[in-house]
């Protein structure tokens, strides 16, 4: 069954509004729907493009916000803009690239957000970062790919190299690792057969590690044999 997210406008059912129309326009100013007020545009995106996070306030506080829904554009990638456009090399592309390019080229960030017409909504998680199937999720250990093609809460067995980082925070090598996950999440930006997410935590060594992570490697889910021979 397909899932078609939009509006009512009159007796009309239309699409929801953009990230243009949230975020420019104020398309839903004044309902009293926001959660937070954030200082760094750049970071809230990336917030958006991850799906959960922690907001952290002057005094202290933290604050754990998730995934609640979706407006129901499809997810377009800016690092894939960027680099088609020619203005950041592929070699190059990773959150750490991205968040120099907006610092060396502020009036495009507006833009090229807006190119990103998908817009994630959230609500407070006080138990901190939840996967799709609504239970916490394990640095290290949970995995996101697309839930129309890889089976929810299944074990998988993954083989690929993570990132290793210097002190200065920069990519200074890669580690191989295989190890034992779960599938546990999914995302806008995870689609097709050969995309998936390790989730690496919370903190700014996790942020590193995330930002940087760009390999290939190998997945092998752990199938009952029954189940098996009715694929």
């Amino acid at each position: 069954v397909e899932r078609v997210i939009g509006r009512a406008e009159g007796e009309q059912f239309v699409p929801y509004y953009t990230r243009r129309e949230i975020d420019e326009v104020g398309a839903l100013r004044g309902r009293g729907l926001e959660i937070a007020w954030v200082k760094d545009p750049i970071e809230l995106f990336f917030l958006h493009i991850q799906g959960s996070g922690i907001v952290r306030f002057p005094d202290g506080y933290h604050l754990n916000v998730g995934y609640a829904a979706q407006n129901g554009w499809p997810y377009r990638s800016i690092g894939r803009l960027l680099i088609d456009s020619g203005k950041v090399a592929k070699e190059e592309m990773s959150m750490q690239r991205l968040r120099r390019y907006f610092a060396e080229n502020p009036r495009e960030q507006r833009e090229i957000f807006a190119y990103n017409e998908s817009y994630v909504f959230f609500r407070v998680n006080p138990e901190g970062a939840l996967g799709s199937l609504e239970v916490p999720v394990t640095a290290g250990r949970s995995l996101a790919t697309d839930a129309r093609l890889f089976p929810k809460g299944a074990i998988a067995f993954i083989q690929t190299d993570i990132p290793v980082i210097d002190t200065e925070g920069q990519l200074a090598g890669w580690r191989p690792i295989a190890r034992f996950v779960l599938n546990q999440d999914t995302g806008g930006a995870i689609r097709g057969l050969q995309r998936a997410d390790l989730y690496f935590g919370t903190g700014d060594e996790a942020a590193g590690l995330a930002g940087y992570m760009n390999r290939s490697g190998k997945i092998f889910f752990l199938l009952l044999k029954a189940a098996a021979k009715k694929k």
